[in-house]
């Protein structure tokens, strides 16, 4: 598989490019935000690709970001979301844009990506609510990669796989796990952290999931 693809800008249409690689063409499907940071014709760049196999058809997608292409992949899991659609959300939204409308239940924002309706925006929510939250928390580990240029830059070190606990995560784990999301999403540590306390607080009980969505209702400007 066709994890990552580094060339020259050859060509750039609509919706993709075409990067040359040691004299190799490929064509790569790119949404708006993606193709706005991309350099000039005849630069250097490097994308973050996910395959797409038909039987009649291959299709490559490119991001800038590890997290990005997580979380196409994960949108594309959802019953009636194909990579159109996922292109469409990830390009409205961005990544972190998506993410807290995930969180927050926010169905309108999902549906200001062209193409998607209120019964998709719906159903993405419902599927990915306790899924999402997850890959939020990585946040900061997927996106610290450079920009769409010459290079894009893998963590100087792998990050360590977490073991799977023995016994169910502590409220102290969850807390940490939404702080941790919060930050990744552009929040400052004083206010996630004092969101995140007020939300356990409220509930706690709550898990991760829980928290966020809690937190970031606290956080939303008030008007």
């Amino acid at each position: 598989m066709i994890g990552k693809l580094s060339g020259i800008v050859d060509w750039k249409g609509p919706d993709q490019i075409l990067l040359d690689v040691r004299g190799v063409g490929y064509i790569v499907h790119v949404n708006e935000r993606t193709l706005a940071v991309l350099p000039p014709v005849g630069e250097a760049a490097a994308l973050y690709t996910d395959l797409l196999v038909r039987e009649d058809l291959l299709q490559l997608f490119g991001f800038p970001t590890l997290l990005e292409r997580e979380w196409h992949r994960l949108l594309m899991t959802v019953q009636g979301v194909g990579a159109k659609a996922s292109m469409s959300m990830l390009g409205a939204l961005g990544a972190e844009g998506l993410a807290r409308a995930i969180a927050l239940g926010d169905a309108r924002a999902i549906q200001s990506a062209q193409g998607v309706g209120p019964k998709l925006a719906q159903r993405v929510i419902l599927e990915l609510k306790a899924r999402a939250p997850g890959l939020m928390a990585l946040g900061g580990v997927l996106s610290a990669t450079g920009p769409a240029g010459a290079e894009v830059v893998e963590p100087a070190t792998p990050a360590r796989r977490t073991p799977i606990p023995a016994a169910p995560p502590s409220r102290a784990a969850h807390a940490a796990d939404a702080l941790s999301a919060l930050l990744n999403l552009g929040y400052t540590q004083g206010d996630a952290a004092q969101a995140i306390a007020t939300a356990s607080a409220e509930a706690p009980a709550a898990e991760t999931a829980q928290l966020i969505r809690a937190a970031l209702k606290l956080l939303a400007p008030r008007g």
